[in-house]
């Protein structure tokens, strides 16, 4: 079984920067397609930036020129780092992993979810 660990969340001010990040570890093997999403309470999980294919990360328009995602493969993690934050941005972080685990069969796998507070 894969774990999605997230950290990096917390209570920002307008203007501020945060950095997520997420960990994968246990049966990784097949893991790929990391990505980030979102989601405010009460609407639909909104993906954020996500790196298929090993190309460059696509953005939504609400993250273009102020986040960044980026790997580190030697140590399974992917980080988003947020800056220029808006109140707006004030939502809960989800880390997403699509999995391999047949030819046939592929497991979306999911973070916790750290939540991130942006004050105005």
């Amino acid at each position: 079984q894969v774990q999605l660990v997230e950290s990096g969340g917390g209570l920002v001010q307008s203007g501020g920067s945060l950095r997520l990040s997420c960990t994968a570890s246990g049966s990784i093997a097949g893991i790929y397609n990391m990505d980030w999403y979102r989601r405010a309470p009460g609407e639909a999980r909104e993906l954020v930036a996500t790196n298929t294919d090993g190309g460059p990360p696509n953005y939504a328009d609400s993250a273009k020129g102020r986040f960044l995602m980026f790997e580190d493969n030697k140590k399974n993690t992917v980080y988003l780092e947020m800056t220029e934050l808006k109140p707006e941005d004030t939502d809960v972080y989800y880390c997403h992993a699509d999995q391999s685990v047949s030819p046939v069969q592929v497991l979306s796998q999911w973070g916790q979810g750290p939540q991130d507070t942006i004050s105005s």
